[in-house]
């Protein structure tokens, strides 16, 4: 049997909660009940102690939920939250210019991003990002600048996003967990890593006089994440071009899922392991086609054509 370590203060379940945990199948949710269990129920420490994005928390939470070791999800700072801020009024934000040096701080290095004084509701939208999402103000503000560079990405030199594109890409932040700095610094460098890739790919995929949609970007982030290089890219866009006679995102798409699955990445390992395998004669060795066989097969043909013909003439 093996040793069970038990340590000085016990961390304990009944047995029908452990059952419905081993039932429900998810490590992530066991992890979660456990650091439940050893901080009395306290969602947000729970998440302090795993350092878990959002979306992985919640997914585990939905998961004991599901095996009934769980109510609804607690509310308030550093818990689960379902995307809905509270409606902060305008002495909310008032009170935190005030009171809050960092938050003041914050928004007017945001106003000379944006390049123009930030609006009631834009402070409020500001506020919601860094009193209820929780973000740093340093990741607040690399968040800003990368919207910057976005949006004239976009749209041309000299524009600037609105604050609702700036609390948009903050959820997608807090999502990835992309809540600190180093780790909005690695988001950042791998983004524009991506944006290389992307302006090398895109003139051989057809697209020169335009920038690409946000969707399309999505694909080529996952293919880059898939590991693929950018001559395996082209090489699906090419099948792509030969099956539908026009570019399909989606068909595209689905031939690099496919080559993944298999392990295949490079020209090289897709040349040999996506290869049809050679068709086999019934004794179960590849069949052959000798020139005899050819001569008689087009016989065949040649007859079958007279026949045809014979017949529209009657």
């Amino acid at each position: 049997m093996a040793a069970v370590a038990l340590p000085g203060g016990v961390v304990s379940l009944s047995a029908e909660n452990a059952d419905r945990l081993l039932s429900a199948g998810n490590g992530d949710a066991g992890l979660l009940y456990l650091a439940l269990l050893r901080h009395g129920g306290e969602l947000a420490q729970a998440r302090q102690v795993l350092g878990w994005a959002q979306g992985r928390l919640d997914g585990a939470y939905a998961a004991l939920q599901s095996a009934g070791l769980v109510g609804p999800a607690p509310a308030g700072p550093g818990q689960l939250r379902d995307d809905a801020p509270p409606e902060y009024g305008t002495g909310d934000v008032l009170s935190a210019l005030e009171r809050d040096k960092d938050f003041a701080a914050l928004q007017r290095q945001v106003e000379r991003e944006l390049g123009a004084l930030l609006s009631p509701a834009d402070l409020k939208t500001l506020y919601t990002v860094y009193d209820y999402l929780a973000l740093p103000p340093e990741v607040i503000l690399l968040l800003t600048s990368w919207c910057v560079e976005e949006t004239e990405r976009k749209y041309g030199q000299g524009r600037r996003p609105r604050m609702s594109v700036v609390k948009k890409e903050a959820y997608r932040w807090r999502d990835r967990g992309v809540d600190t700095l180093p780790a909005a610094e690695d988001f950042l460098r791998s983004q524009k890593g991506l944006a290389q890739r992307e302006r090398a790919l895109l003139p051989q995929l057809g697209i020169r006089d335009r920038a690409p949609l946000d969707r399309e970007r999505e694909y080529l982030a996952a293919w880059v994440d898939m590991g693929f290089p950018d001559e395996a890219i082209v090489l699906a866009y090419q099948k792509t071009l030969m099956k539908k006679q026009a570019m399909s995102w989606p068909y595209m798409n689905s031939i690099l899922k496919n080559w993944h699955a298999k392990g295949l990445h490079s020209p090289d390992e897709i040349q040999r392991g996506d290869a049809p395998p050679p068709r086999r004669a019934a004794g179960g060795s590849p069949a052959r086609t000798t020139g005899a066989e050819r001569d008689r097969r087009t016989a065949r043909n040649i007859a079958a054509l007279r026949r045809a013909a014979d017949k529209e003439r009657k």
